[in-house]
């Protein structure tokens, strides 16, 4: 048995053994925080119809800020804040 031998090969697994181990360990861990981290809601909830509505003829000019920041609040009285939720 020659115990010298080099094939130009074996020697690349003790760089590509630990690199995978790495590799693994850090996958199994992104996977626990995912789990563990779960799905929050975001803290702001989406606008109403009517709000999306005002913002964009705002962003394409048909009313200029003072009626668009009127018209938001005049929305938000009388519905209440974003979501539904009362204060």
């Amino acid at each position: 048995m020659m115990w010298g031998h080099y094939d130009g090969f074996s020697w690349w697994w003790f760089v590509i053994m630990p690199v995978g181990m790495l590799g693994f360990w850090a996958v199994v861990a992104w996977v626990i925080v995912t789990l563990v981290r779960g799905e929050r809601p975001s803290e702001r909830a989406p606008a109403s119809e009517a709000e999306r509505i005002l913002a964009e003829r705002y962003a394409r000019g048909e009313i200029d800020a003072s009626e668009y920041h009127a018209r938001l609040a005049d929305l938000q009285a009388t519905t209440g804040p974003v979501g539904g939720r009362s204060p």
